[in-house]
């Protein structure tokens, strides 16, 4: 990249502390003197009291949180880390991980236990809600909010009666939602698909045929499809070969009965489906290949052509297959109308719902007593580990050690162990919930039995880039009469203007000439691998790119999708925020790549969620679900496992 084209994309603008977050500041000659665990530890913010939600450039995952770990994973922690200093705290409760599910095990703890149980929690990152995580952006006198991470109250199967119950304890009344989203903003705006001249030709931005519950002034059927197929850089076979998809009904798997053609589409990809049984041009499939990046982390080479008609992917109309689910069906695949209608979303996501559970555990942190003023609320992250407070919660603390003091049958205690400030530090607790990412935990706590390790492993987290581009305004997509953007063929598949969403004191942009946050997805895949090899393939590219080039495929990518509406990535960008999740979502089991999903058996995750003397164990990989009710079902379960010994 030249130099004159870095300047035409803003890469000179100063709009965040790239060498910083990059790690450069953070090693830049460390290495000479510090150890390398030492060295992770060296990125936290200076000064009394950080404010992490305003923080920009690379965030999520940040440098400093993961380092650890990685030792640990490595083998060689131990080696430099000496011996912990014991800090003398002891509490009832210490919980692993500050994300949703161990927020939740702390609230649940707390009402069996009463509100004087000592409760600690730690976490590796410097801000809490793992990936309900919240990003701020201040311009023009506003403050405009994004979500870093998980989006909203939502999820595939109704929320069990214990997560239903603690949403409506922290004030949300999910009911609301029709009251609280406005889409007269975007009035007009439709989805649209942008073909990149790399991998097409050209680039083209064209509307979306099939027309989203959000938009029903877009034009559809037909006329619909007779635009896209005029202005898309598809070849003839493939134009000709989406029609027939979209709009034959044809069996493609004739004298099988309803039962045989599922368990046939469980053991192929839809990818495979389309090519090999519907028999189309394979230029369709870019068509189709990220659709699914948001639900399952990986492309229709990966998904089961099952799963692909459980979400109401074409090509099945004609089939004569019965609405009854399959085996080996991925819950994302099964329709439920009672999920369906269960829905809520913040201007942050979930991370509103972090910020509720901190506010009961730790009042004095976040100020206001609402689910409306929780959102405009600034927290006191001074106050969140505070030795006065029963409760305490304790940032860029990363976990190494787990262990009872004595066996796990007979002890009365056990030991945490935490990296944190340049120093190795313990405290002790008489019960444990480990409501951190799976893979890790064998690492933490060597003693589990080796059956369990193995299955806590099989956990191989869903790596996901969620980017929050702040822009001075939106009037080039209002000119372009756009409001989401997928690109089959770009670094980011997804390009959205948020949900026009109103809480409390919170107003969302209602003015194109108003300043907004434009969020940008990518899933890292690696096509033709097994799905938990492309997981494992997307976390070290994640981790190995810079932020500089993360701006820079921003800048270009979005110049080029919006370049029609006279949008100017120097001009227009603010800031920019990334939230890098190398571990990003649960793995969630699929017919393709796990027999025993498909054919029966118990699975890893109810042998790595056993409880093991008084540690027990919760987060959604304990579900293998990726939805923030499983994350609170399984926080509960861990609680009364502890509370039952």
């Amino acid at each position: 990249m030249s130099d004159s084209r870095d300047r035409g994309l803003g890469m000179d603008r100063p709009i965040a502390r790239r060498d910083f977050l990059n790690g450069v500041a953070m090693t830049a000659g460390a290495s000479l003197v510090l150890p390398r665990w030492l060295q992770a530890l060296e990125g936290g913010e200076p000064g009394p009291e950080p404010y992490p939600p305003a923080l920009t450039g690379l965030r999520g995952s940040q440098d400093g949180s993961y380092e650890t770990a990685h030792l640990l994973r490595e083998g060689s922690f131990w080696e430099t880390a000496g011996p912990a200093r014991d800090t003398g705290e002891v509490y009832d409760l210490v919980v692993v991980g500050a994300g949703i599910s161990g927020l939740a095990a702390a609230w649940f703890f707390r009402k069996a236990a009463g509100p004087g149980a000592r409760i600690l929690i730690l976490d590796n990152h410097d801000d809490f809600g793992g990936h309900a995580r919240r990003n701020e952006f201040q311009e023009g006198g506003r403050l405009i909010l994004g979500y870093g991470g998980t989006f909203s109250i939502d999820s595939p199967a109704p929320y069990s009666s214990v997560a239903k119950a603690l949403i409506q304890e922290l004030g949300i009344d999910v009911s609301r939602w029709q009251q609280v989203v406005d889409f007269e903003v975007y009035a007009g705006l439709r989805s649209a698909i942008f073909f990149d001249k790399q991998r097409f030709g050209s680039d083209v931005l064209v509307s979306d045929p099939r027309r989203e519950p959000w938009e029903p002034d877009a034009p559809a059927g037909g006329d619909a499809w007779k635009r896209f197929l005029a202005e898309a850089p598809l070849s003839e076979a493939a134009k000709r070969d989406l029609v027939r998809l979209h709009q034959e009904k044809k069996d493609y798997l004739p004298g099988l009965s309803s039962a045989e053609k599922k368990a046939r589409l469980a053991r192929i990809s839809y990818a495979d489906f389309l090519t090999q049984i519907a028999g189309l041009d394979r230029g369709v499939l870019p068509f189709f290949e990220g659709r699914a990046y948001g639900l399952y982390g990986v492309g229709m080479d990966a998904i089961p052509a099952q799963d692909a008609w459980g979400m109401g992917y074409p090509g099945f109309a004609g089939m004569g297959l019965d609405p009854a689910p399959g085996p080996g069906m991925n819950y994302d695949s099964i329709p439920n109308a009672e999920a369906d209608s269960y829905f809520f979303h913040f201007p942050d996501g979930n991370a509103s719902l972090a910020r509720l559970l901190v506010r009961g555990l730790i009042p004095d942190a976040i100020p206001g007593k609402t689910a409306e003023d929780v959102v405009t609320a600034r927290a006191r992250y001074g106050r969140l580990d505070e030795a006065a407070s029963a409760a305490r919660l304790r940032l860029s603390s990363t976990v190494a050690r787990v262990a009872h003091r004595g066996s796990a049958e007979s002890a009365r205690e056990v030991e945490v162990s935490y990296a944190r400030q340049g120093a190795l530090e313990s405290v002790r607790a008489s019960k444990v919930v480990l409501a951190c990412w799976h893979t890790v935990i064998p690492y933490l706590c060597p003693e589990l039995p080796a059956r369990q390790r193995e299955a806590l492993a099989y956990a191989v987290k869903v790596p996901l880039l969620y980017t929050n581009v702040l822009l001075r305004d939106w009037t080039a997509w209002k000119k372009l009469g756009v409001r989401s953007v997928y690109a089959p063929g770009g670094y980011h598949t997804s390009l959205n203007l948020d949900l026009p969403v109103s809480v409390g004191g919170y107003t969302c942009p209602r003015s194109p000439e108003q300043p907004i946050v434009a969020h940008l997805t990518k899933t890292p895949c690696s096509p033709g691998l097994p799905a938990r090899e492309q997981h494992r393939a997307g976390r070290g590219e994640l981790l190995g790119t810079p932020f500089a080039t993360f701006e820079r495929e921003i800048r270009e990518q979005l110049g080029a999708v919006l370049g029609g509406g006279g949008f100017d990535p120097a001009r227009d960008i603010r800031a920019i925020t990334v939230n890098r999740w190398p571990h990003g979502y649960a793995y969630q089991y699929s017919s393709l790549w796990d027999p025993f999903w498909l054919e029966g058996g118990e699975t890893p995750c109810e042998v790595a969620r056993r409880r093991f003397g008084r540690v027990a164990i919760a987060n959604a990989d304990a579900g293998a679900y990726s939805y923030t009710d499983a994350a609170i079902d399984h926080a509960h379960r861990a609680v009364n496992e502890l509370l039952a010994t």
